[in-house]
């Protein structure tokens, strides 16, 4: 695998990190105690920290691209595993 593959994938496996851990840790001002400021919506965060999100995105990421890459080496699930078209009815 070229290192721009690598790099490419890493980036799709760190974004999709991000967007699962994001929700995670997040209150609002009402479930903090906190007074809202005029015009915020009331499912605005009190506590939005893009740092922690982007670590634990990063972590997250890791873990799912060397799985994917070990998978890439020694090819443990192939195409043919996941074939679905018995499910469908269609003969080979």
């Amino acid at each position: 695998m070229r290192w721009t593959s690598i790099v490419a994938i890493f980036t799709l496996f760190w974004v999709l990190s991000a967007f699962l851990v994001m929700p995670f840790g997040i209150r609002t001002h009402e479930e903090l105690g906190l007074d809202k400021i005029a015009g915020q919506a009331h499912s605005a965060p009190a506590n939005f920290r893009p740092r922690l999100i982007m670590l634990r995105g990063t972590g997250l990421a890791v873990v799912l691209f060397g799985l994917y890459y070990a998978n890439y080496v020694h090819q443990w699930i192939t195409l043919d595993d996941i074939d679905i078209t018995p499910w469908l009815g269609l003969s080979k």
